[in-house]
């Protein structure tokens, strides 16, 4: 079984999970963390015995989107272009993983968080679930293809609505976009995402990923993510942007919030 730092990686049969094991962050997607899902999304190819791949965070959210730490403390070893691309690789990662995933999603699912929900094939919230897209607050673009990936399940017009206003949506609204397949109470998440995994794994798996990858040719055809690698040329911009840097620290000074994306 795969060893990662943030990430506890588990399997059990057919089944599998990644689960982000930063609780005490939110589960924000630091660069080790978007290197970590990216290796087992990859690690999961390995394992070809695995058929459905549970993705969940620890505590009391999925996930608070991308750890603006890393951007405050750079790292010598990655270039500012390197750490905004490495979202882009771990959500095609993920996206491209031939075991079909599941989102449980719990608490807060902001930003990249999001990107990485929508990299899955489906998606179950808890009802007391919270969505935000604040990047255009940021100062910065949603990237990682997550406007593409957004247009694909909800359209354009929700797409261009929810990134731009930022404003936070509910689970009800989530499913009525199309966003999410179901919606659970917060007690019953873990069961029902269970039972649903384990359901599926009861299927063979040839229809099983013939089906995803068709699913999948389909939509990248309607809305395709393969000139994201700019994304990461539009958030070195904004990183370097006077205007969008003024954006991003009056943003977190209002928010009082210090890492999420």
């Amino acid at each position: 079984m795969g060893q990662f730092e943030t990430l506890e990686v588990l399997v059990d049969g057919a089944l599998g999970r990644i689960t982000l094991a930063r609780p005490e962050r939110l589960n924000a997607l630091s660069r080790q963390t978007l290197q970590d899902l990216a290796s087992a999304a990859r690690w999961f190819d390995t394992q070809r015995d695995v058929k459905v791949v549970v993705v969940s965070g620890q505590g009391r959210s999925f996930s608070a989107g991308f750890d603006l730490g890393d951007f405050a403390h750079p790292d010598p070893e990655y270039s500012v272009r390197d750490t905004a691309d490495i979202g882009r690789l771990m959500a095609e990662a993920v996206t491209n993983m031939t075991a079909l995933t599941i989102a449980a999603i719990q608490g807060h699912c902001v930003g990249g968080g999001l990107v990485l929900a929508a990299s899955c094939d489906l998606r179950v919230a808890a009802s007391d679930a919270v969505f935000s897209i604040p990047e255009v607050d940021l100062g910065i673009p949603l990237a990682w293809g997550g406007i593409p990936r957004l247009v694909r399940e909800i359209g354009p017009a929700a797409t261009k609505e929810l990134v731009l206003t930022c404003r936070r949506f509910g689970p009800d609204e989530a499913k009525a976009l199309g966003f999410l397949n179901t919606i659970v109470a917060p007690n019953a998440l873990a069961t029902h995402v269970d039972e649903l995994a384990t359901s599926l794994a009861a299927k063979p798996g040839y229809a099983l990923r013939t089906t995803k990858q068709q699913v999948n040719a389909v939509t990248e055809e309607m809305a395709g993510t393969g000139r994201n690698a700019a994304d990461a040329d539009a958030l070195v911009f904004a990183t370097f942007d006077a205007e969008s840097r003024a954006a991003s620290a009056s943003y977190l000074k209002s928010k009082n919030k210090s890492f999420i994306s």
